[in-house]
């Protein structure tokens, strides 16, 4: 049962890592759903490697272009002014939020964070600010036209996807559809932007697998990352097609009804916190 209930939970996490709607509100609240309990924190950020592994390989081009330019960028000034070098301290400069606030609020986000209450909430609340952004936002600004204050400020969006029920995604394409970039630029930064802070709490929270307040053993988990892998590959270049030409109008409404869902269920005591 652990094999099919982590088979099923790679599956859930490599639909919504990449769109906007949390996926570790998804892995915190269906299982509970199911009476299974809470997967835990550790096993929620190693199984979301698989899906970043996923934006590695499908944005490998883009990733070796820039990962190149910035390291030329560091020994030859000619270098300094590309697109691609600006954008490798971009992604640098933008992570350190996430990172910082990572590692100082640790315990508060495996045990506080996780409540379900917090979760609906900002389902709710963060599907609203997606909505007004992505009306209100201008669309005349594409992906090379980033700055560091840009950056910087998408990667203090990210950021409050340390609280479950935010979406990484979604925050972060908040706040650059707010800044004026069209969707797909915005999508795709909120991509690239994500690697290091997801590998990293991933890489961080492997030790936590064995020993740490978690459901599932090595076997499970390593089962749940490569089937997120492979779905979450196939949610990417859905996403990206996607956005391309529609709006977020459906996500901002499945996130309004689902967190609903879970609050009205905490009421009448169906969920537990």
């Amino acid at each position: 049962m652990d094999f099919l209930q982590a088979v099923f939970l790679g599956v859930l996490q490599g639909l919504t890592e990449f769109l906007p709607i949390s996926s570790s509100a998804h892995l915190r609240i269906f299982p509970e759903l199911f009476g299974w309990g809470d997967p835990g924190a550790a096993f929620t950020a190693v199984v979301q490697i698989g899906t970043e592994l996923a934006v590695l390989i499908y944005f490998r081009k883009d990733i070796w272009r820039i990962a190149k330019a910035w390291v030329l960028s560091l020994f030859k000034p000619e270098y300094r002014g590309a697109v691609d070098a600006r954008m490798g301290w971009y992604i640098i400069v933008g992570s350190l939020p996430i990172v910082v606030l990572g590692v100082l609020l640790k315990d508060v986000i495996e045990e506080d964070f996780r409540n379900l209450w917090v979760i609906g909430t900002m389902l709710i609340v963060l599907g609203v600010i997606l909505g007004v952004a992505d009306r209100i936002g201008r669309t005349d600004r594409q992906i090379k036209q980033m700055s560091l204050r840009h950056a910087l400020a998408m990667g203090g969006a990210q950021a409050l996807a340390l609280i479950p029920g935010v979406s990484r995604s979604g925050a972060t394409i908040s706040m650059g559809r707010l800044l004026g970039y069209e969707r797909e630029a915005a999508t795709r930064f909120a991509f690239l932007l994500a690697i290091p802070a997801v590998v990293g709490a991933g890489l961080f929270q492997l030790k936590e697998i064995p020993d740490g307040d978690n459901l599932y053993s090595w076997g499970p988990t390593i089962a749940a990352t490569v089937v997120s892998f492979v779905v979450g590959y196939a949610a990417i270049a859905w996403l990206l097609r996607y956005v391309s030409t529609k709006s977020f109008t459906p996500f901002v409404v499945y996130r309004i009804v689902l967190g609903a869902g879970v609050l009205i269920l905490l009421g009448f005591g169906v969920l537990n916190p």
